[in-house]
């Protein structure tokens, strides 16, 4: 074994004394490769390379000294952002599918967005490594500061300005469902912190300490994933899905993007929706049963309030205890004209609309332009629809069904956003999420949308209903299992039961803040023991 060490630790020279254009190329490189762990790929092991890779980059480059506080915060930079650009280059390139649904019109565009936002988002990265850059040291606790310091990365990312969460490092572990299950105690930040820390474990196989302590390390690491594993398989194990009274009957009609909006097609896109509402029961569907349909985002491609025959309509194919939940634009009269919202109703079966909801987290340049007067001049306008924009509605709230059944919309991009029900003072029976995911084919684009809406029901135990238009449809239950699913551009619908929720979980009841104050609490031991350090020295 003391033998297959020593071996084995020869590999990392090929990072450690990268420099210059080599050591930007392997930079690059590595983030490119972190994203194959995430879906559809779902190749988890992978960290257990970039991570190590990352952490002798750094290694190599961070010259020690207290008089290069600065060179080795702008190296650290440097290769954050790097790494950074790399991933999320490769986990975000198929954003430019959206430019090409109106090719005419946006596909100049291309290939600016498929570069900014790598660009935007790895600059979080680079920041996260520097600050880990400063207070650097060739001990073992460089690995935890490094998973505290992206950790703080990942956080700030979801919330600086409007905030885009998206691919957080700790989705490298969304496919392996046991894995996941520690969200429900830390949520997907927290998720981070244990998989930075732990794939990254490996690299003390390059240091230079006995075989027995690196091998410490090694088996400290082990036992961490064991026991995240085995929290997580006792979670899915012990927790047998249990069903409520309600039916949910989840249409997916997988119309394209480019069809969407045609005028001459609208009638017909809308007696789709009627006529596979109005589908014979199939699945686990009880006879009988309180139903709730489900339409996915925008799925009225008209204003529904200046259609009244369209609720007529509606009526005419919910049965009786049935209800209806749709996207749909809305429109209302304001200061300076006429305001549109994306939205979700609620309708029963007469016809009568019970709810609205207007979505909060609208997407920059999809649904309203920032600086919307300066970029139109350039050409620069919302690609989300025929609409010049949307507002914001002015606050998340719960719904519910004439048969008590409350839930909590949450309108496409809504979803990637953890910590939904903070601020909500009744906790939903479920989450709701309805999309069109139609805008980008057949990329990995609809996959991690989807999920990212599993992990929501992991963080909060309680069920996902998903409509999406183009798929992923999908139910899914406390622990982000599967209970029934629709793929990807599959016409068809999804009858089954309603999960029960499970009780609060721990993140539901803290949130963020334990892993917060654990990752600034390990900065500032690191600080602390770095100025410790220089001040013996001196």
């Amino acid at each position: 074994m003391h033998w297959l060490f020593e071996r084995v630790s020869i590999l990392p020279n090929t990072f450690l004394l990268a420099w210059g254009w080599q050591r930007r190329i392997l930079c690059v490189a590595c983030g490119a490769v972190t994203a194959l762990a995430l879906p559809p790929f779902d190749f988890s092991p992978v960290l257990l390379i970039s991570f190590p890779c990352l952490i002798w980059l750094l290694d190599g480059a961070l010259e020690p000294g207290a008089d290069k506080v600065a060179k080795r915060a702008r190296a650290g930079f440097a290769i954050g952002w790097l790494f950074g650009f790399g991933y999320f280059l490769a986990g975000l390139w198929w954003i430019g599918a959206a430019f090409l649904v109106e090719a005419d019109k946006f596909a100049w565009l291309m290939p600016f967005a498929v570069l900014a936002m790598p660009v935007g988002l790895a600059l979080f990265t680079g920041f996260g490594v520097s600050l880990a850059a400063l207070f650097w040291t060739d001990q073992f606790r460089r690995i935890l500061l490094l998973a505290a310091c992206l950790t703080l990365a990942d956080w700030l990312r979801g919330h600086v300005l409007t905030g885009f969460p998206w691919n957080s490092f700790g989705y490298g572990v969304s496919g392996q469902l046991a894995l996941a299950q520690p969200a429900s105690l830390v949520g997907i930040y927290g998720l981070t912190f244990l998989v930075v820390a732990i794939s990254a474990a490996p690299s003390v196989l390059a240091d230079a300490r006995p075989f027995s302590r690196r091998l410490a390390v090694l088996a400290l690491a082990g036992t961490a994933f064991i026991l995240a594993a085995g929290f997580g398989s006792l979670r899915l194990w012990t927790n047998e899905t249990q069903y409520t009274d309600l039916d949910i009957r989840i249409v997916q009609p997988a119309i394209d993007q480019k069809d969407k909006w045609r005028s001459e097609l609208r009638e017909e896109i809308f007696r789709t929706y009627l006529d596979m509402t109005q589908l014979p029961l199939g699945g686990s569907a009880r006879v009988g049963q309180s139903r709730l349909v489900i339409w996915p985002e925008s799925a009225i491609p008209f204003l529904l309030t200046k259609e009244p025959g369209a609720l007529f309509q509606i009526s005419n194919v919910l049965g009786e205890n049935t209800e209806l939940v749709t996207g749909a634009i809305r429109a209302e009269m304001g200061a300076e004209g006429t305001e549109y919202f994306n939205s979700v109703y609620l309708i029963d079966n007469k016809g009568t609309v019970k709810g609205i909801y207007d979505k909060v987290r609208l997407v920059p340049f999809g649904e309203f332009v920032p600086l919307k007067s300066l970029l139109e001049k350039i050409g620069i306008s919302n690609i989300a629809g025929p609409l010049s924009g949307f507002q914001a509605g002015y606050q998340r709230r719960v719904l519910s069904t004439s048969e008590g059944f409350s839930f909590l919309p949450l309108i496409c991009y809504e979803a990637i956003f953890p910590g939904r029900l903070s601020g909500i003072s009744e906790r939903p029976d479920y989450l709701l999420n309805v999309t069109n995911d139609a805008w980008f084919g057949h990329t990995p684009g609809p996959y991690q949308h989807f999920a990212q809406a599993q992990m929501r029901a992991i963080e909060t135990g309680l069920p996902v209903v998903r409509a999406a238009n183009t798929g992923v449809s999908a139910l899914v239950d406390g622990k982000g299992l599967v209970v029934e699913q629709l793929q990807i551009f599959e016409k068809g619908i999804i009858d089954s039961r309603l999960p029960q929720g499970m009780g609060k979980t721990i993140y539901e009841k803290f949130g963020d803040v334990p892993v917060l104050f654990i990752s600034i609490l390990l900065v500032a031991f690191a600080a602390f023991s770095k100025y410790n350090r220089v001040s013996r020295v001196n």
